[in-house]
C-alpha cells in the first residue's frame, strides 16, 4: 500500500507523534460524499501503518519469547499506545456514523462495512481500556509459559512439540516415557496456567458487566460481530456434533486399537501408526517444506503457488520449531506491506504439513483481499477466514504426491486427514462449550473447572483409550488450547468453517475448475458481504443444523473407506 497521508519516512515510536495524525482526522470537515471517502481512505492508511507497527512487535516477540527488548517493545505499545488510540477511535467512528454524507455512500459497498463501526461504537466504554492493556499482558503470558516448556531426551533438550515426534515411534515403551516426560513438564505450569486463567476470566466478566451485559460470553458473541448466527446456534452445533460425529470418531478410534491389537490401549497409543510402519515424514526441514508447498500450489493454481514464493523471497516465513519460540501456528496479515508472515513450530511430521497448507491458505486469502479499499474489507470474521484454510487442507490433499512419491504414503497421509477432520469437531465442540459454561459461571473453583471439563471429555469422548492411573493428565487437557488463553471463543469458527471445507471439497472433487473458481470468488470479498453471502459464492452453505452435519460427516467417512 502506498502511503499518501502518513509520510514515507513516518515510523511509530511513541503515541504523542502518533496522536496529530488521528487528530486531524477528527477536526477535517467532510461536506459531501467524496471528502467522506477520501477521509475513509486516510484513516484506513492510519490503520494499516499501526496494524502493521503493532503486527511486527507481536511477530517478533513470538518468534523469540526469551528476548526482553522484543518483549517490551510489544508491551511498550499495548500499555502507552493503544490504549491511546481506543479512545479517538470511537471518536473517529462517531464522526463516520454522524456524518450527513454517510447516507450518500454506497450501501452494498459499505454496508458490513457500516454494520461493524456501529457494533464498535455501541460496545465501547471508557472504563474497558485499561482492562483491556491488563487482557493483553496477561494473555501473552501463555505464550511465555508455554514457550518455555521442554523436555529433556536422549541428553537433548527439546520443545514439547518436538518431543511429540517420539508419539509415533513404533517402540511402545519409549512413547510411554517421553509421553511421560510431556505430561510431567505440563503438570509443573498447571498451578500456574489455573490462576492465570482464573485471572482472564474475572477481567473479562468485569468487561461485560461494564459494557452491560450479564457475562463474557454475550458480550464477546455481539463483539466478535456474530450478526449471521445466533449463541442458541452454537448449541446445536454442539449437540449435532454430539449426536452425529462422535459415534463416528468411536467408531474409528475402536477399529484403530482393534488394528494395534492392544489390550490395553493408552493415551501414548493415539499418535502411533495403527498398521505397525513409521512416521511419514513429507519433508525434511524448512526449506524442504517450502518448496513442496509450492510445489503442490502450483499444481491447483499457479496462483496459490505465486504467494508462497513471494512470502519466501520477503523473508515472511519462520517454520521450524527452536526452545524459546512460541508454540502453535498463525498467519499473520500486514496490510501496509500487503504481504502475510506465516509462523509455526515444524518439526518435520504430517501435522506440520498440514498446518503449512492451513496458513497458506489463510495467505492466499490475504493476496486475493489486497485490491480491497479498506483494512476492515480485508479483515473477514474467524468463519470465512477460516473456510479459506481449511478448504486449502482438503482441496490441497488431492495434491499431496508432491510430498508424497509413494503411493501407499499418500494414501496413509489422506487417512490421517481425514480422520483429523471427525476428529476435530467433538475437540472444537467441547472447548466452545466448556467456554460457554465458564462464562456463564464466572465465579466457580478450580475443582468445577475440572469436573466440567471431564464431563465434556466424556461426552465429546469416544471412551475407548484407557485414562486409568492418568486422570490428571485428561483433567488438564484443557490447557493446551492457547485459544481459551489468548483468544476466548474464537474457536467454533473453525468447526462452522470445517463444515464449509467439506463442502468445497467435496465441489473440488465434481469440478475442480469450477470449485476453485468460486473459491477465489468468495475469498476476493473479503468482509465486504455478509457471511452466508459469502459462503454461497464459494458454492456452498453457511448450514451447521444436525442434517448437514450428519450428510457431510458421511461423506468424510464414505471417502476414508475408499482408501
Amino acid at each position: 500500500m502506498q502511503r499518501n497521508y502518513i509520510p514515507k519516512e513516518f515510523t511509530i515510536s511513541t503515541w504523542d507523534k502518533l496522536e496529530p495524525y488521528f487528530s486531524k482526522l477528527e477536526e477535517r470537515k467532510i461536506t459531501s460524499a467524496d471528502d467522506l471517502e477520501k477521509w475513509l481512505r486516510d484513516y484506513n492508511e492510519l490503520g494499516a501503518v499501526v496494524s502493521e507497527n503493532m503486527a511486527w512487535r507481536y511477530i517478533k516477540m513470538t518468534c523469540d519469547t526469551t528476548n526482553e527488548e522484543i518483549r517490551n517493545s510489544f508491551n511498550d505499545f499495548i500499555t502507552n499506545i493503544e490504549p491511546n488510540i481506543s479512545p479517538i477511535s470511537n471518536k473517529l467512528n462517531k464522526k463516520l456514523v454522524e456524518s450527513p454524507s454517510s447516507k450518500d455512500l454506497n450501501e452494498k459497498k459499505y454496508f458490513v462495512y457500516l454494520r461493524g463501526v456501529k457494533n464498535s461504537i455501541e460496545l465501547f466504554r471508557e472504563e474497558n481500556i485499561p482492562l483491556f492493556t491488563q487482557l493483553q499482558q496477561k494473555e501473552q503470558q501463555f505464550g511465555e509459559i508455554s514457550g518455555a516448556q521442554s523436555i529433556e531426551h536422549n541428553g537433548e533438550k527439546m520443545t514439547l512439540q518436538k518431543a511429540g515426534v517420539f508419539l509415533k515411534d513404533l517402540n511402545r515403551a519409549l512413547r510411554e516415557e517421553v509421553y511421560r516426560k510431556i505430561q510431567n513438564r505440563r503438570a509443573q505450569d498447571e498451578e500456574a496456567l489455573n490462576n492465570l486463567y482464573s485471572e482472564l476470566i474475572q477481567l473479562r466478566h468485569q468487561v461485560a458487566l461494564n459494557t452491560g451485559f450479564k457475562n463474557f460470553r454475550d458480550y464477546k458473541h455481539q463483539s466478535l460481530g456474530r450478526f449471521d448466527y445466533s449463541v442458541q446456534d452454537c448449541l446445536n452445533f454442539h449437540d449435532a456434533v454430539q449426536k452425529h460425529v462422535v459415534p463416528l470418531v468411536t467408531e474409528q478410534e475402536k477399529k484403530r486399537k482393534e488394528k494395534l491389537n492392544l489390550p490395553d490401549y493408552r493415551p501414548w497409543d493415539k499418535e502411533v501408526d495403527a498398521e505397525g510402519k513409521p512416521p511419514l515424514k513429507p519433508f525434511d526441514g524448512a526449506r524442504d517444506l517450502i518448496n513442496k508447498t509450492v510445489k503442490c500450489f502450483d499444481s491447483i493454481d499457479k496462483f496459490f503457488g505465486d504467494c508462497i514464493r513471494t512470502m519466501d523471497k520477503m523473508g515472511r516465513l519462520d517454520l521450524d520449531s527452536r526452545l524459546g519460540k512460541a508454540p502453535g501456528g498463525y498467519q499473520y496479515p500486514l496490510y501496509e506491506t500487503e504481504v502475510p508472515f506465516i509462523f509455526m513450530n515444524a518439526v518435520g511430521l504430517h501435522r506440520d504439513m498440514v498446518t503449512m497448507v492451513h496458513e497458506g491458505g489463510h495467505a492466499i486469502h490475504s493476496f486475493l483481499d489486497i485490491p480491497l479499499d479498506l483494512v476492515d474489507f480485508k479483515s473477514p470474521p474467524s468463519e470465512v477466514a477460516e473456510l479459506a484454510s481449511m478448504s486449502m487442507e482438503l482441496i490441497s490433499m488431492e495434491h499431496w504426491d508432491a510430498f508424497f512419491n509413494n503411493e501407499e504414503e499418500l494414501k496413509r497421509a489422506k487417512r490421517q486427514q481425514l480422520e483429523s477432520v471427525l476428529d476435530a469437531l467433538p475437540w472444537i465442540a467441547a472447548v466452545d462449550k466448556f467456554q460457554h459454561w465458564v462464562y456463564q459461571n464466572p465465579n466457580h473453583t478450580v475443582e468445577e473447572r475440572y469436573s466440567t471439563w471431564m464431563q465434556l471429555m466424556k461426552d465429546f469422548g469416544t471412551g475407548v483409550v484407557n485414562y486409568e492411573g492418568l486422570e490428571a493428565n485428561l483433567k488438564r487437557r484443557w490447557q493446551v488450547q492457547l485459544h481459551l488463553f489468548e483468544v476466548p471463543f474464537y474457536y467454533i469458527e473453525y468447526g462452522f468453517a470445517q463444515l464449509g471445507a467439506i463442502a468445497v471439497w467435496r465441489n473440488y472433487k465434481r469440478d475442480p475448475k469450477k470449485a476453485i473458481e468460486q473459491y477465489k470468488t468468495a475469498l476476493a470479498l473479503g468482509y465486504t458481504k455478509p457471511i452466508p453471502e459469502i459462503y454461497k459464492a464459494a458454492g456452498i452453505e453457511f448450514n451447521f443444523s444436525p442434517e448437514y452435519v450428519k450428510e457431510l460427516a458421511m461423506f468424510v467417512k464414505e471417502e476414508y473407506d475408499k482408501l
